[in-house]
């Protein structure tokens, strides 16, 4: 990416970290996030996004749309290229984040990303969510796209520690998945979520156990 290119996305990188109250001391980290993405996408297709001001506006901040709803221990399930977890985790480096991936080559990257910008606070897993028995349990359990909501509840419940709460980043309401969910869960919250230079719906379903 030359330097002209980068400038570009930067300024609309900041305005959007402004427009999301997110302190910017994380932006040369989430820049070099996209550096890495950009590099790899070319030989693993970790995103369909090829457009990098796409990829700014629909993967970094869009993850970052959900900042202030993520804390504590935090698992993101089928993180693919990092989104949000690794974003969020380069946003408030007092989370505990955990990316979760089966695919190899994801989490190759999640690794070297991990590596290159030495994010302390990111542990990456290569397993399936099911499989997956951590040694502590999550006050967040969060997912972009993972599954239906039923299903990432149904195969993440082992996960949550007393009181934990699974996060769901959706576009458009889908009435039937809402209704779903399968027993001993229940939607606590719904949240419409503003992303900068996106005029699409955007939501946040919180769901509890019941």
């Amino acid at each position: 990416m030359s330097t002209g290119v980068m400038s570009r996305f930067e300024s609309l990188l900041r305005g959007g970290l402004a427009e999301l109250a997110v302190d910017p001391a994380c932006l040369p980290q989430l820049l070099g996030y996209l550096a890495e993405l950009e590099k790899w996408n070319a030989a693993y297709n970790l995103s369909g996004i090829r457009n990098a001001e796409e990829i700014v506006v629909r993967h970094l901040l869009d993850a970052l749309a959900v900042l202030p709803a993520v804390s504590g221990r935090v698992i993101d399930i089928g993180s693919g290229a990092g989104i949000p977890g690794l974003i969020l985790a380069i946003a408030n480096p007092a989370l505990q984040m955990t990316v979760l991936d089966s695919n190899g080559k994801k989490a190759r990257f999640m690794r070297h990303v991990q590596r290159t910008l030495k994010l302390t606070n990111v542990e990456v897993i290569e397993d399936r969510a099911e499989a997956y028995v951590p040694a502590q349990l999550f006050d967040h359990i969060i997912s972009r796209a993972f599954a239906a909501l039923g299903d990432f509840l149904r195969v993440t419940g082992h996960l949550a520690a007393p009181g934990g709460k699974w996060l769901a980043m959706k576009g458009k309401l889908d009435a039937d998945e809402q209704a779903g969910i399968p027993d001993g869960f229940v939607i606590v919250d719904v949240k419409s979520l503003v992303v900068p230079s996106l005029n699409e719906a955007r939501h946040l379903i919180i769901a509890a156990r019941s």
